[in-house]
């Protein structure tokens, strides 16, 4: 029992570590607005997107700065194509990608076709899920151009609608911000790009090999942003809740499929890491639950401790939403959304192969 009580003073010390330093942590590598002129292009590869391409066309047409916007449809069997050429005005062109080439996934084809023939001195890459806000596009542009950035990302905030989007995506969304800190991407420590929001110099695209260089990747963001690393490009990471939305995934399958198909390749492949942060992540977020009434009744210390964990794991989730402008009523499900997170890294190590818009990925690379 002394063992036992040893590790759960570890994981409170650990839960009081973070809330200690929640406020600048939370602060940290924030993207401010501005209402400075720009030129861009903006190019959206989409597939099977319908119900979610209309608001995203029409959120890139509202921001000022934009001359043209792209959409490619890869290959998709729904309505995507009609919707987003409903949605269009006079600067948006909407085409169909040419059939993959082979060792080609469908992303970086689309992203590649969409970037042939840009003209404007920014490209930006956004997902077909997004939605804008209107100072995003000439702010994160400011951004770029005052900390001399080739690349430039942002960690917006998610559109949740369904109960088990609200408890699980921000529980996987901030394990994944939290390995990859802003300050340490802008330091050069790491390198990091979320596909969702990808602004980068035209030119150095192109010398950095463009979609070509990760033409058969999954995680094709991160692999853009190695790509213009070794290129010698500067890469910079900002937090920016408020310039864009993106409803990820509706349903508990597709956040299971979507994460697994990705968990494991931004793991660096490696089984070890895998299983060490499965493990960390159910013994910090889940355990202190489950075992706190069998605890409880053998030693009241340790159970006590397992509460007083509890509390301050609920706390954080709390102050994650309210800074996300939630409400925070799902707080109390965070212990379970941390079972949710464990499983699915797990299941990421383990079992990598998914079908994910009717194709097939694996060992981080698409197979149909």
């Amino acid at each position: 029992m002394i063992a036992v009580k040893l590790v759960l003073g570890l994981i409170l010390g650990l839960w009081v570590f973070l809330h200690l330093g929640f406020d600048r942590w939370a602060q940290h590598g924030r993207l401010r607005r501005s209402e400075r002129p720009c030129a861009v292009e903006v190019l959206i590869p989409a597939r099977n997107e319908e119900g979610r391409i209309g608001a995203a066309v029409r959120a890139v047409c509202a921001c000022p700065g934009v001359q043209r916007l792209v959409v490619v449809d890869d290959q998709s069997t729904d309505g995507t194509y009609a919707e987003a050429v409903a949605a269009a005005d006079a600067r948006v062109v909407v085409r169909r990608a040419r059939p993959r080439p082979s060792g080609w996934a469908g992303k970086p084809l689309a992203c590649a076709e969409a970037a042939a023939g840009a003209e404007a001195e920014w490209l930006l890459f956004v997902d077909a899920d997004v939605e804008l806000e209107p100072d995003a596009v000439r702010s994160a542009v400011a951004q770029a151009e005052a900390s001399g950035a080739d690349l430039l990302s942002l960690f917006g905030t998610w559109k949740l609608v369904s109960w088990p989007e609200r408890w699980f995506i921000p529980a996987v969304g901030w394990f994944i911000r939290g390995a990859f800190d802003p300050d340490r991407v802008n330091r050069g420590d790491l390198v990091f790009a979320n596909g969702q929001f990808i602004l980068v110099r035209r030119s150095f695209y192109e010398q950095a090999g463009g979609h070509a260089a990760v033409h058969d990747a999954v995680l094709d963001d991160v692999g853009l942003a190695k790509a213009a690393a070794a290129a010698g490009g500067a890469v910079r990471l900002y937090y920016a809740p408020w310039a864009f939305q993106v409803r990820l995934y509706t349903s508990t399958a597709e956040i299971w499929n979507g994460y697994r198909k990705n968990l494991f390749e931004g793991l660096g492949r490696r089984p070890a890491l895998a299983v060490a942060a499965c493990v960390g992540v159910f013994a910090t977020t889940s355990l202190p639950l489950f075992l706190g009434l069998p605890l409880g009744w053998a030693d009241g210390v340790a159970g006590g401790l397992c509460l007083a964990i509890v509390a301050l794991i609920v706390l954080f989730r709390y102050r994650l939403e309210r800074r996300d402008g939630r409400s925070g009523a799902v707080a109390w499900a965070h212990p379970f959304a941390g079972t949710f997170l464990a499983a699915v890294l797990l299941a990421s190590a383990i079992s990598p192969k998914v079908q994910w818009k009717g194709r097939s990925f694996a060992g981080g690379r698409s197979e149909s």
